[in-house]
């Protein structure tokens, strides 16, 4: 996989570890970069729409988050199981973590067998895919006393990395747009660039003539340790969502994506024309400067980390100059990484000619 080129280091302290609740902040009142051609401007959250113009297309992802992480013991030692997606063979993709956090085990084996919290179990039945190292990724036949889901609901909870000070509630990793009752699915961890969105934002933006329109992709497990492509993620685009879509871009206006999910999905639907269809199944696109995004010309976008696979998807949206702009802001300003942190608005394009004026909210 291509490397991103924009390169950084996180400072010390700039990670957030734990949900802005706690930190005495609304959900929309994390801060917001917003990098357009030229200009780097900080505001918050609840300011998203004053950098919209009437008729663009936000779109979000409609997924919940599953209490995806459980305890086990492998070969008479502890770990930790992520459930990333259930196949359509009814297997699912699983991944063996450290329980210290030094992240994922690599020297698995087919065959192995994972005894889980409340007497369930894994078998591993083939890896996903190898890599120098090893295998992360495995697909795994599971057994529970009650369906998986319910299982985990009862003897799991969210999956959490080395960076979070301590165990939340699910309900700290579910966004506004979250359907807890999909029967298609969950996502392993919580689409979170759409985490500072307030039913009063969404009701703003549609009162200011923006329409905010849904796709499904129920995310799987990431990769903070390293450059990983993401793995193959079942998605739906309906047809209305389409259809809004491609009317946006004979307007004039804006496709903007609430994440990185949001963008591999829609981008998964487009024809080489630029034209969205209605569209569901699984996909493994993986964007960057090779396949750039054809449809989606704004991101909101939270703050990854300099080894992780999304900053490709960043590049091929808004370009490596203008990431290395906002990415250099965000440390040199102290934004807040990672899910519970701070966020970031690209806007690569002109605006169209009907944009209203800015109000620009310095902080």
């Amino acid at each position: 996989m291509t490397a991103p080129t924009v390169g950084f280091t996180v400072p010390e302290g700039q990670a957030a570890t734990a949900p802005p609740e706690e930190r005495g902040l609304c959900r929309d009142e994390v801060k917001l970069l917003v990098a357009s051609p030229g200009q780097v401007a900080h505001t918050t959250f609840r300011h998203l729409g004053e950098y919209l113009s009437p008729g663009d297309v936000v779109v979000v992802n409609t997924s919940a988050t599953r209490a995806a992480a459980i305890d086990g013991v492998w070969r008479r030692g502890e770990t930790v199981v992520h459930f990333s997606n259930r196949l359509p063979s009814g297997r699912w993709i699983i991944e063996l973590r450290r329980v210290d956090g030094r992240g994922p085990i690599l020297d698995a084996a087919t065959g192995d067998v994972i005894e889980l919290a409340g007497g369930a179990s894994a078998v591993l039945e083939a890896p996903l895919a190898r890599r120098d190292g090893g295998v992360r990724l495995w697909k795994a036949r599971v057994a529970a006393p009650e369906s998986l889901d319910q299982h985990l609901v009862r003897h799991g909870r969210a999956i959490t990395y080395g960076y979070v000070d301590r165990p939340w509630p699910l309900s700290a990793y579910q966004t506004v747009f979250a359907r807890p009752d999909d029967p298609s699915g969950a996502s392993a961890e919580m689409p979170s660039a759409a985490r500072p969105f307030t039913t009063q934002l969404v009701a703003s933006l549609v009162s200011a003539g923006i329409l905010v329109v849904p796709i499904t992709l129920h995310a799987g497990v990431s990769s903070p340790e390293r450059n990983e492509p993401p793995p193959a993620e079942p998605y739906r685009v309906p047809r209305a969502t389409a259809e809004a879509v491609n009317a946006a871009r004979h307007r004039g206006n804006r496709v903007v994506a609430v994440g990185t999910t949001v963008t591999r999905a829609l981008e998964s639907a487009v024809d080489d024309d630029g034209t969205v269809h209605a569209r569901e199944g699984w996909t493994d696109l993986v964007l960057s400067a090779e396949r750039p995004a054809r449809v989606v010309k704004g991101l909101v976008t939270g703050w990854h980390p300099p080894e992780a696979s999304h900053l490709l998807l960043l590049e091929a949206v808004a370009g490596a100059d203008l990431v290395r702009d906002a990415y250099e802001a965000a440390v040199a300003t102290g934004y807040l990484w990672h899910e519970f942190g701070d966020s970031c608005l690209l806007l690569p394009l002109s605006p169209p000619s009907a944009y209203h004026t800015r109000r620009f909210h310095w902080i």
